[in-house]
């Protein structure tokens, strides 16, 4: 029985993946892990779980032998603002990490890896309006670097070893579920939660900062997708994703529709700076024509789900 490894469960895409996996697999053929274990919130309904350390490879190549995987998502990864204080941490985790999993792939025949790139892989000298598939890659974070590296990696792999590898370059990620962990679009969830506990949030943005985002139900949806849509439609290895873009103070207008005292301060802070290097918009065309890629909401319905859903869990 073949089975799939999931990297990085405890994290916030980790931790709703892989109860969507099992749904859709069953539970026994999917094998969460992580190296810390998991909160509640972040893990902690997970029908199974064992600690595994990606930078460990001889944990990691031990663990797909015993447990007969063929399939890995690797989302271990440090984020862009946390990347910023640590640039080296963010390095061996983002960089070394991978190089583990794919050459654990070469030489136990894993036959798809889905490995999660990001926005960041973008920079002030890209279009950041519609930005295409195709385009410059200058990153000026270390996060955007690894990113980009990464992509070069999982090129040369596929290339050379026929491994079949995709990945999909992630906006902000909006979840009711778990808090992100030290992105540059986290606003975009905690100001959620502050509007319900406080009616307050200090954003550390601009107001006019528009960044591309995406429901987290959406991007589950998108990385089981990607992973069983027919590789001979599929020319490239790395495809742009989004559903919606949108201001701070968009976002916080919509949240007044169903918070009317909701206040709103703007402060930003280093993480401007990442910002306003990053697309505002995203061309994902090629997902759509080529895996069948459509994202379902819109900030509407998004904040709308979040507020519904926050409520119950906080009130």
């Amino acid at each position: 029985m073949k089975r799939i490894l999931v990297i990085g469960s405890c994290g916030q895409i980790g931790s709703e993946l892989v109860p969507a996996l099992q749904n859709v697999e069953g539970i026994e053929i999917v094998c969460a892990t992580d190296k810390k274990n998991p909160q509640d919130g972040n893990g902690s309904n997970f029908a199974c779980f064992d600690q595994l350390d990606v930078l460990d490879y001889d944990a990691l190549e031990n663990f797909v032998k015993d447990n007969n995987i063929d399939t890995i998502y690797h989302l271990a990864s440090l984020l862009s603002a946390t990347g910023e204080k640590y640039p080296q941490t963010a390095w061996n985790l983002n960089i070394n990490g991978l190089m583990n999993v794919l050459e654990v792939a070469r030489k136990n025949d894993i036959k798809r890896i889905v490995w999660p790139s990001s926005i960041a892989v973008f920079g002030p000298t890209t279009p950041r309006e519609n930005t295409p598939n195709d385009t410059i890659l200058q990153p000026s974070t270390m996060y955007g670097i690894t990113k980009v590296t990464g992509e070069l990696m999982i090129t040369y792999y596929a290339e050379k070893y026929g491994i079949n590898i995709r990945s999909v370059r992630l906006p902000g990620i909006i979840s009711c579920e778990t808090l992100p962990g030290g992105g540059t679009t986290d606003y975009a969830v905690e100001i959620f939660y502050e509007a319900i506990k406080n009616q307050h949030y200090e954003c550390f943005l601009e107001k006019t900062t528009i960044l591309p985002m995406l429901y987290m139900s959406d991007c589950v949806k998108a990385l089981i997708q990607i992973i069983q849509a027919d590789p001979s439609r599929m020319h490239h290895r790395v495809y742009n994703l989004t559903g919606m873009s949108f201001s701070c103070a968009e976002l916080a207008h919509e949240i007044r529709k169903h918070i009317p005292d909701f206040t709103i301060d703007y402060k930003p802070d280093s993480r401007q700076q990442i910002a306003d290097s990053w697309p505002m918009t995203i061309d994902d065309s090629l997902a759509r024509e080529e895996w069948g890629w459509k994202p379902i909401y819109t900030i509407e319905t998004m904040a709308l789900d979040m507020v519904q859903k926050l409520r119950k869990k906080l009130l």
